[in-house]
């Protein structure tokens, strides 16, 4: 598993240089109980999925459009001969949409079987979480939607990191959808 290939961000040498990036302060998990995860920006929130479920990180790209899709839908990504789809999270999670950039990252993941594409404002850090470090949904789920978020947990400095279960990011019709677009499009 490769993380870190940036394919259209090579003028980036270091990325401590860049404006918009910022590392988490986390305590890292050093004993091997815990799990690992990619974090992310998302309008200025700071988000993480399962390191397991990431394939690689690519530049942002372009991408094939194709009518009559969700909103949420960027398009169909040809990564090395193997085709799929692509996610915007802005406009998944009902944020405003943001005009791609230098720092937008397309983050490659790995959905069942399939492989998918989801667009993020920025990458952060790959972080350590011990189970104790994590909140569960149950606990703050009171009228918010949560199917699709694994749990919460709060970086030293206060900030807090919503952890995405990328498994349920799109209903299974959702899905099928963006798998298989000539499926709900009309003759």
């Amino acid at each position: 598993m490769e993380l870190g290939e940036f394919d259209d961000l090579d003028e980036l040498d270091d990325l401590d240089e860049l404006d918009e990036y910022q590392p988490l302060n986390l305590q890292m998990d050093t004993s091997g109980s815990g799990s690992q995860w990619a974090t992310f920006k998302l309008n200025e929130e700071n988000y993480g999925v399962d390191i397991l479920k990431v394939q690689e990180l690519i530049g942002n790209t372009d991408v094939t459009q194709l009518p009559n899709m969700p909103i949420f839908f960027k398009g169909m990504l040809n990564l090395r001969g193997i085709v799929m789809p692509v996610v915007d999270l802005r406009l998944k999670f009902g944020m405003a949409e943001l005009e791609d950039n230098k720092y937008t990252v397309i983050i490659i993941v790995k959905v069942g079987e399939k492989l998918m594409g989801i667009a993020v404002d920025s990458v952060s850090d790959v972080v350590s979480l011990s189970e104790e470090q994590i909140q569960s949904v149950e606990e703050f789920s009171a009228g918010i939607n949560t199917k699709y978020i694994h749990g919460m947990a709060k970086c030293n400095d206060g900030e807090m990191i919503i952890l995405l279960d990328i498994e349920h990011v799109l209903s299974k019709e959702e899905f099928g959808m963006v798998l298989n677009p000539s499926v709900g499009l009309e003759d």
